[in-house]
């Protein structure tokens, strides 16, 4: 029974990827090119640490990012047609040239969401293909069609696989039941990702994101070790979509309380008579993910990713019980820990030094969830609804008021 479901998976495969084949990616709207996109440093906000080269995941080496990002529509909600506003991010820890398993560990601060295949993280201590993230009801299309792609790679080993697919809700300006992230759209993610610098704001699974009341999306932030620290680097991605406006906190101040109120929180409108959606609570999600070249066993990169919780909660989120707050750590090195029969050296830091990584990830985890909400575009999506861009000028005058 199982080589019969395993044939039928791999003819269903080798069909599904005749079709990818035949479609036209040009068709689909176009990442913004990151060149073109502001950040956070270049506004003057302050961060503490010292980021790598391209201040991305990408400084790990070995790490490539891709997205699709599906923007179509205007105007009501029809369920199945539009607006669409919405995408899927993938990353590839070690690039396209290695299939190898990573060493990784996860963390949830906060359950409400989904990253699928964390039970087998959990257990093996090993990350084996990419990582994806979408929205959250195409986690099931996003999941299968990872599993297709790895087919087609080699990724996936001993006949199966258990990805590791998470989301973020993007129902306030998409047509989320319409369910249209489809398997070419995850393709093209994955066989586009890159090194190098990475998109940023209303792109791949960040497209309709809204966080902490403006715009939010897709960030990214490195930082680097000096060398008698180790000279290691540590990279963040996230997704987020979390948050209430007043809590919003950047560099130490309180931005979300200066500038007025008015956007929805994560998808929920503000409740009249009530500023600030107080009474709410803590809604939306955020998806954390951390990479690093630092020789970590799993339970030190669970530690790791217990740290991304203090770099959210630098931004003034609070993790409430609406909130899907789900961070996963994988480190690069350690190539060949998994090699058969073995058994296997592998190296580590020694958790007397682990701290100025724990430093990092908090410190790059803060600039990532800032460049995505300063890299993010006001968008209006399904029933006019309009979610607006974090205001540079008035974020800028609101650091100098505070001295920052």
């Amino acid at each position: 029974m199982r080589f019969q479901l395993l044939s039928k998976a791999l003819l269903y495969s080798v069909a599904f990827l005749g079709c990818v084949a035949a479609l036209a990616p040009a068709s689909w709207p176009q990442t913004p090119s990151p060149a073109k996109q502001v950040r956070a440093r270049q506004l003057g906000v302050p961060f503490d640490g010292q980021p790598g080269p391209l201040d991305a995941i990408t400084d790990v080496a070995g790490v490539e990012v891709g997205s699709t990002t599906l923007i179509s529509g205007n105007g009501p909600l029809k369920v199945g047609e539009g607006p669409v506003r919405t995408g899927v991010t993938a990353i590839l820890p070690r690039g396209h040239g290695d299939t190898a398993p990573v060493y990784a560990g996860w963390f949830s601060l906060n359950g409400n969401g989904e990253m699928t295949g964390t039970t087998w993280v959990e257990e093996s201590g090993l990350l084996a293909g990419p990582v994806a993230i979408t929205n959250t009801h195409s986690v099931g299309i996003v999941r299968d069609a990872v599993i297709a792609w790895g087919l087609k790679h080699g990724v996936v080993g001993d006949e199966w696989s258990l990805p590791v697919v998470a989301e973020t809700w993007d129902g306030y300006l998409n047509d989320i039941n319409g369910f249209h992230v489809k398997p070419e759209h995850v393709f093209s993610a994955l066989d586009g990702a890159h090194g190098g610098a990475v998109a940023e704001g209303n792109v791949g699974g960040g497209t309709g994101m809204v966080c902490y009341g403006f715009k939010g999306g897709t960030g990214t932030a490195s930082r680097k070790l000096t060398a008698d620290l180790g000279g290691y680097t540590v990279g963040v991605l996230v997704q987020c979509n979390c948050g209430r406006r007043p809590q919003l906190t950047i560099a130490g101040v309180p931005v979300g309380r200066e500038i007025p109120d008015g956007a929805p929180y994560a998808g929920v409108a503000t409740p009249a008579g009530l500023p600030g959606s107080e009474a709410s609570g803590d809604v939306g999600s955020i998806i954390i993910v951390i990479a690093t070249d630092a020789p970590l066993l799993p339970h030190q990169l669970k530690r790791l990713a217990r740290r991304a919780s203090l770099g959210l909660a630098r931004t003034g989120s609070s993790s409430g019980n609406g909130s899907g707050d789900i961070f996963l750590a994988f480190s690069t090195a350690n190539r060949g820990a998994d090699k058969t029969p073995g058994p296997n050296s592998v190296l580590t830091v020694s958790n007397e030094r682990i701290s100025p990584l724990f430093t990092a990830t908090v410190e790059a985890t803060e600039e990532a969830i800032v460049n995505a909400m300063v890299a993010a575009e006001t968008m209006t999506g399904r029933d006019g609804h309009t979610v607006n861009a974090l205001p540079h000028e008035q974020l800028m005058q609101t650091l100098k008021k505070y001295n920052r």
